[in-house]
């Protein structure tokens, strides 16, 4: 069974303040996975939530969602979706009964039996497991147990309602932060979750001959080489220029006992990302190495960004086709909020990190957040992040304070 494993699309994205839409990177990328699926010939897609960048895509967005999985569906490759945190379970699942009909299965919410599909192969049938993200609270009220209070253990008592016979081939559809033994792997600086909320441990998804993961957006495998998160489709952030390539998972399920081969493609992005730092001087040396139509971001070192400098360099990039997305200066005589030198950095940020560090510079003695008051905060951000926000952002979905007092009941505060 050979499928391709992507997620976190993110259709819509702004990115500094360029829609990656009507620029053309997200069609150009849609255009190459079709290609690669032409290549490949796979017997499924799997996407591993996080189709849309919010709860509410604009038309522009869902056509080409549309048109990729209608160019899939015309190849009679079955397409299979967990929503995302990003992704409004309802909205993206509202014709699902129609879609599955044109082998287009989508999981919007959690449910107490998980959507799955099951697919066969010369080698027999192979189950996907369609796990949108889930929070404590919704799967503590679908099975009816006041007891779970975490990520881990809703996934784990979810899981443990479902008939899966292990003695066949499985594959686990989730978009969950996935750690092992509580520690995480890379993370980027366009996502919105923050270290150490939502946890759920590797072993969760022990028995699953695969595990096909969203949410984080490196590609890189999390315990053991079949629990493996695809990535982002492109950069969404200069900090994710760190992170291995970009493109969907390419997995091959043998029969039942043997090893997959995973092996990671790569998807060229239409618009290449640079993050140039370094002296004003060195930074001119650089600039003329950055090939043209790229995005850019400048960090200067020796001195501050004067107009001057900053109105130079903008008319030597757009005299190439580049877009200088944030220039910045690390230059300071005195500084209070360390690494907070830009407001694009600021907006990139989740605030409850901001808040934390502020919090650090103004109390006395420079004091962190206790544990608990810290847990509370991360917990509130993570509602927010996950409400439904209108188009400005200032929408807070009317549960929240609801979720917030059954939280402060549970932890006791």
């Amino acid at each position: 069974m050979r499928f391709l494993h992507l997620s976190d699309l993110h259709l819509g994205k702004m990115l500094y303040g360029v829609s990656l839409l009507d620029n053309g990177d997200q069609p150009d990328w849609v255009g190459k996975l079709l290609a690669v699926a032409e290549e490949k010939r796979p017997d499924a897609v799997v996407i591993a939530g996080d189709v849309y960048d919010r709860s509410m895509p604009s038309g522009a967005a869902m056509q080409l969602f549309s048109q990729m999985v209608t160019e899939l569906s015309n190849r009679n490759v079955p397409v299979l979706i967990a929503a995302g945190n990003h992704d409004s379970g309802e909205r993206i699942s509202c014709f699902k009964d129609i879609l599955a009909q044109q082998n287009v299965f989508i999981a919007g919410e959690p449910q107490r039996e998980i959507t799955h599909v099951t697919l066969s192969d010369e080698n027999g049938p192979v189950t996907f497991w369609l796990l949108p993200y889930v929070f404590p609270a919704a799967v503590a009220k679908i099975l009816e147990d006041d007891t779970i209070h975490d990520y881990d253990t809703a996934v784990r008592r979810l899981l443990a309602q479902q008939h899966v016979d292990f003695s066949q081939r499985n594959v686990i559809v989730a978009h969950q932060n996935v750690t092992n033994c509580g520690k995480e792997g890379i993370r980027g600086g366009s996502e919105s979750m923050v270290g150490g909320v939502g946890q759920v441990d590797y072993t969760a998804f022990d028995g699953f001959d695969y595990a096909a993961l969203g949410h984080i957006h490196a590609a890189y495998a999390i315990g053991r080489e079949t629990v493996r998160y695809a990535g982002s489709a492109m950069c969404y952030h200069f900090d994710e220029l760190r992170q291995p390539k970009k493109g969907p998972v390419y997995v091959e399920l043998g029969e039942k006992g043997t090893e997959p081969q995973i092996e990671t493609l790569t998807i060229p992005p239409l618009h290449p990302m640079y993050e140039l730092r370094g002296t004003y001087d060195e930074l001119r040396a650089k600039a003329a190495t950055v090939e043209n139509g790229a995005y850019v971001k400048l960090v200067l070192t020796d001195c501050a960004m004067t107009p001057e400098i900053s109105a130079y360099f903008q008319a030597l990039f757009d005299s190439r086709g580049s877009v200088l997305m944030e220039r910045l200066s690390e230059f300071r005589r005195f500084s209070e909020l360390q690494g907070c030198s830009a407001s694009g950095d600021l907006r990139q940020r989740p605030v409850d990190e901001l808040f934390m560090e502020f919090y650090s510079l103004r109390s006395v003695d420079s004091e962190s957040l206790d544990e608990g008051d810290a847990a509370l905060l991360r917990y509130a951000a993570e509602l927010l992040r996950n409400s439904d926000a209108g188009a400005d952002g200032k929408y807070v979905d009317p549960k929240l304070p609801e979720q917030m007092l059954e939280f402060l009941s549970k932890e006791g505060n």
